[in-house]
């Protein structure tokens, strides 16, 4: 009777245990489902960020009253961006991400459809405030980096924010094609077709987040917390968060003025798609191997090598501007963009304990999107009144100091691992 029992237990055991016989179709685990859905979903956000990118300078030339407000719609969705990161992260710490990544999700449907109605109905304001509800979307979509550290665990946070950013290189040709397929999908009205089709695209990422399974909020917030202002009188979090934000902030303005530049050299305005499609690219496909350098070099060495390819694009689009230079230039500044940013936010991650992540993320964000949101602002009016050549220049200083904190910081590292 006993060893009937006893087999009894064991074959119940073998029919629980997840079958392992078949070495070619490995079990998906559920941080793998989770870091797929967010990439997935990082690649259609993106993609309606950057058709975005590519029309709305253009766009707001043509519906704005004065050309000097010609970037304000691609500086309405930085703002937005930078206003919706601080609700954002309260929003997520009372219900989690996933309603919050829905949220965002529906915020991009809505900014969509407002875009569309500013151009079917020649409105700039309604534009402008479409494209601000695009930038909300993108504020609450920023997290999907630091849920891909979550569901990867902390050893792997330079590979999981790889691995989620990358889902953009899909964004640099989905994108700027939508936006060519779009144009003339309602008679008579340019690139209204464009819009309604991104916001198909926030639609589909609704679907998708609706699969997603992270822990919930209170399973991670463990330990305890330390009072923000400790937090930030961190070097190591002011040069995360500093390099982060000249990083992205040199790389949205240059690229704001971008378009203009192309038109204003007298370029034929096929040329713009190609050259933000290919910037694009260098922004996002570095993210397959940024984790593995950042693991063998150590996050503040890749942010150097960002500022320094940075400073690289700058003598690149000085020394002509045929299409050509606006190419490899515009590639050179995705690249640094991403050892910058991608960096910058793995030393972050390295910064916090795990009760106080949401609310130095929420920081993070704010910071890094209200200065990119300054920098936009100002691209329209510096390439307007000063030129292309004033406005790639000015941003050398904001190089050469984020470069030195870097280096500073890689320094602090060094000495401490050598005292232990």
């Amino acid at each position: 009777m006993r060893s009937t029992r006893r087999w009894n237990a064991c074959w119940r055991a073998r029919k629980l245990r997840p079958s392992t016989s078949n070495p070619r179709r490995p079990m998906q685990t559920p941080s793998r489902a989770n870091l797929l859905i967010l990439a997935s979903s990082q690649a259609l956000m993106l993609s309606a960020i950057v058709l975005s990118m590519t029309l709305a300078a253009v766009l707001g030339a043509m519906l704005a009253p004065d050309r000097g407000l010609a970037t304000l719609p691609v500086a309405a969705m930085v703002v937005g961006t930078a206003f919706a990161s601080m609700p954002a992260s309260m929003l997520m710490r009372r219900m989690g991400r996933r309603p919050g990544f829905l949220i965002g999700a529906l915020l991009g449907i809505g900014g969509s459809l407002l875009c569309a109605l500013g151009l079917y109905e020649s409105d700039f304001a309604v534009f402008v405030g479409g494209n601000f509800l695009l930038g909300s979307y993108q504020g609450f979509a920023n997290y999907y980096r630091f849920a891909a550290v979550e569901a990867a665990g902390p050893a792997r946070a330079g590979k999981a924010i790889s691995m989620v950013v990358a889902g953009g290189v899909v964004a640099a040709f989905l994108g700027p094609q939508l936006g060519v397929w779009g144009r003339d999908w309602v008679a008579g009205q340019i690139f209204v077709g464009s819009y309604l089709a991104q916001a198909g695209l926030s639609l589909v990422a609704f679907a998708l987040l609706l699969l997603l399974r992270l822990p919930p909020e209170a399973q991670q917030d463990t330990g305890h917390a330390r009072p923000l202002a400790d937090i930030l009188r961190q070097p190591v979090l002011g040069v995360a968060i500093f390099g982060a934000a000249i990083g992205y902030a040199v790389m949205i303005m240059v690229m704001t003025a971008t378009p203009l530049a192309i038109l204003g050299c007298g370029l034929p305005e096929s040329d713009v798609a190609p050259v933000i499609q290919w910037h694009v690219v260098g922004m996002f496909a570095p993210s397959f191997f940024t984790g593995a350098l950042i693991a063998r070099f150590g996050a503040p060495r890749v942010m150097q090598a960002g500022f320094v390819l940075l400073l690289g694009h700058v003598a690149l689009v000085l020394s002509g501007v045929e299409f050509l230079h606006f190419l490899s230039g515009l590639v050179l500044l995705g690249v640094g963009w991403n050892f910058a940013f991608i960096g910058g936010t793995t030393l972050l991650t390295q910064s916090y304990r795990p009760a106080e992540r949401l609310k130095v993320q929420a920081v993070n964000e704010f910071a890094v999107f209200g200065f990119a949101a300054l920098a936009t602002l100002s691209a329209g009016w510096l390439y307007d009144r000063f030129g292309w050549a004033v406005l790639n220049v000015a941003v050398i200083p904001l190089l050469l100091a984020a470069l030195l904190a870097a280096i500073a910081i890689e320094r602090q590292f060094r000495r401490a691992a050598l005292a232990t």
